[in-house]
C-alpha cells in the first residue's frame, strides 16, 4: 500500500464520532498520506470485518495539473437509507472541510472525480454490524484535454505529453515507447507524461546564430516482432530558446509517420541584492534601505540545468520608478561600467554580478529601480559576446550572442527616509494619543457647563414666576371701627 503513513484514528467535528461519549481505539491501516501517482487502499482488516468505531481518513495528492479518479472495487457496509451509522465519506479536497462529494453505505461500487490534485476519504463505523468493509484504487487523469500531443519548454526541461488514446489509433500502447534514453521513462495516466531534462536522457544541442534549439525523440517501434504491418512512427522534440513564434506541423510519409513537435521556451533569470561580495546571502527584504554611498552587490542568476551557458551583463539602468521611466542612468552599457563605483565581476557560469555605491535622484523620491539586460551565450565559444567583455557600441556589431532577456529589482530607498517616515508616523500618533486623552476632559467641561446653563434656566424661570404671583395679590387696607 503506497501509504507514507497510517496516524491511526483521526477526529473531525464535522463527524458523527467526533463526540467525547464514543471510545477510542488505536487502529493500523486505518487512514494515512497516500502520495504515489496512482494506487489502492482498503478498510482495517479488509476483506475481514471492519473495526468497530473506526473513524479513518485517508489524504490522497497527486501531482499538479492532475486530478483523481476514486474508484471503489467494492464497498459493503451496514445497510442504511441515509448512510448514519456505517459509510464512505469523500471530500473534494485537501480536508474533511472541503466540499462533500458523496456519503454512501451498504453494498454499492461508485466512482468518484476530484476537482483538483487533493482528495480526502472518511471511514465511519459505530458499535455494530461490521461487515467487509472497502477496498478501492485511485488514479491520475491529466486535466487539459489531448488530442494527440504537446509540448512545452522550461528553462530546464521539455514537457511531452501523448495521448493514449492518440497511440491507441495508431495500433500501439505506452510498452512501446522509448526516448533517445531508453532509461527515462514517462508518467502514465490518461496520457503519457514525458519530463525531459535539457542536458539528459540523451537531449542534444544546437547553437545557430541567436537560437538555441534542444532536441530529443520518441520513437514508438515493436522490437520484438520479426515482421510487421504498422507504420513506424517518431515523434521528435524540438525546444527553440527564443522569442520567435513557432508552429506544430506533422507531415506522412508513404512509410513512416513522423510528428514533429516544436515549443517556444524561455530562459529563467533573476536578481537580487546581496550582504557582501561572497554572494552567499542574498536579501529578500523590499524595499531595500541602505546608506548614501553604502556599496551595494548584486547578481543575476540564470537557473538553467545546462552547465555549457554562461551570462554576461549588457546594460543595467537605474531610474527612480518601476517602469523605468526617464530620468534614467547607466551604471553597464556594453558591458562597459558607465559610473566611476561600479565594477562588474568577471563572467562566472549562470551568474552576472557587479557593485555599486548607493545614490538618489535629485528632485525625486527616495526609490531607484534596477534593470538589466543579460546575455547568454555558449561558455566554449571564443567568439561569443559574452566573452569580449567591454566593447564599444561601434564593435558590438560584429559579435554575437545566443539570447538575449532582462530582469528588474527594487527599490532601493535611504534609511533617512525610512526613519523620516517613521518619525512623521510617530509624531502622528502621538497628536492621535494626545488628542484621546483631552477628550475626557472636554467631555467633562463640556457637561458641567451643560449643568450650569441648565441651573441658570430654571432659577430664572422660578425668579420671574414669583414676580408675576407678587403682582397679582393686592393688599387692601383694614377699615378702622
Amino acid at each position: 500500500m503506497p501509504m507514507k503513513a497510517a496516524p491511526g484514528q483521526y477526529k473531525d467535528q464535522k463527524m458523527k464520532l467526533s463526540d467525547s461519549s464514543f471510545p477510542t481505539f488505536r487502529i493500523d491501516n486505518c487512514g494515512g498520506y497516500l502520495d504515489s501517482f496512482g494506487g489502492s487502499f482498503t478498510s482495517p482488516n479488509y476483506p475481514r470485518p471492519h473495526p468497530e468505531f473506526a473513524y479513518c481518513v485517508w489524504y490522497i495528492q497527486v501531482e499538479k495539473g492532475y486530478k483523481i479518479n476514486l474508484n471503489f472495487k467494492e464497498i459493503f457496509l451496514e445497510i442504511d437509507d441515509n448512510c448514519r451509522f456505517d459509510f464512505v465519506a469523500v471530500y473534494d479536497g485537501p480536508s474533511t472541510n472541503s466540499g462533500l462529494l458523496g456519503q454512501v453505505c451498504g453494498r454499492i461500487t461508485p466512482t468518484f472525480q476530484s476537482s483538483s490534485n487533493t482528495l480526502t476519504v472518511v471511514l465511519s463505523t459505530d458499535y455494530a454490524n461490521s461487515y467487509r468493509g472497502f477496498s478501492a484504487s485511485y488514479t491520475p487523469v491529466y486535466e487539459k484535454e489531448v488530442n494527440s500531443t504537446s509540448l512545452s519548454c522550461s528553462s530546464d526541461q521539455m514537457t511531452a505529453i501523448i495521448s493514449k488514446s492518440y497511440l491507441q489509433s495508431l495500433h500501439y500502447d505506452e510498452n512501446n515507447l522509448q526516448l533517445n534514453d531508453p532509461l527515462c521513462k514517462p508518467r502514465i495516466s490518461n496520457v503519457l507524461e514525458f519530463s525531459i531534462p535539457l542536458n539528459k536522457c540523451g537531449t542534444t544541442k544546437q547553437v545557430k546564430d541567436h537560437t538555441i534549439t534542444y532536441t530529443n525523440t520518441i520513437t514508438v517501434t515493436n522490437s520484438s516482432a520479426v515482421i510487421t504491418r504498422q507504420k513506424h512512427v517518431q515523434f521528435i522534440l524540438k525546444c527553440e530558446m527564443e522569442n520567435n513564434s513557432t508552429a506544430e506541423i506533422m507531415y506522412i510519409t508513404e512509410d513512416d509517420i513522423i510528428k514533429s513537435m516544436s515549443a517556444v521556451g524561455k530562459f529563467n533569470i533573476s536578481m537580487a541584492f546581496y550582504e557582501s561580495e561572497s554572494f552567499n546571502n542574498p536579501l529578500l527584504s523590499s524595499p531595500y534601505y541602505v546608506d548614501l554611498n553604502q556599496t551595494l552587490f548584486v547578481q543575476v542568476s540564470l537557473h538553467v540545468s545546462d552547465p555549457n551557458l554562461v551570462v554576461f551583463l549588457d546594460t543595467c539602468t537605474a531610474s527612480p520608478t518601476s517602469d523605468l521611466a526617464p530620468p534614467t542612468y547607466d551604471l553597464i552599457t556594453s558591458g562597459c561600467s558607465k559610473d566611476d563605483t561600479c565594477k562588474t565581476y568577471p563572467p562566472s557560469g549562470h551568474y552576472g554580478r557587479f557593485q555599486f555605491s548607493a545614490f538618489k535622484f535629485l528632485r525625486r523620491l527616495g526609490s531607484v529601480y534596477l534593470q538589466c539586460k543579460v546575455l547568454i551565450c555558449e561558455s566554449n565559444d571564443p567568439e561569443s559576446r559574452c566573452n569580449q567583455g567591454c566593447v564599444s557600441r561601434r564593435k558590438r556589431s560584429i559579435s554575437s550572442y545566443k539570447w538575449k532577456t532582462e530582469s528588474v529589482i527594487g527599490p532601493i530607498r535611504l534609511k533617512t527616509d525610512n526613519i523620516a517616515s517613521s518619525n512623521s508616523e510617530f509624531q502622528n500618533q502621538v497628536h492621535v494619543e494626545e488628542s484621546q486623552q483631552a477628550w475626557p476632559f472636554s467631555s467633562l467641561y463640556l457637561s458641567f457647563m451643560v449643568l450650569a446653563l441648565n441651573v441658570v434656566i430654571v432659577a430664572a424661570m422660578l425668579v420671574r414666576q414669583y414676580r408675576t404671583r407678587g403682582r397679582e395679590c393686592q393688599y387692601q387696607k383694614l377699615q378702622s371701627y
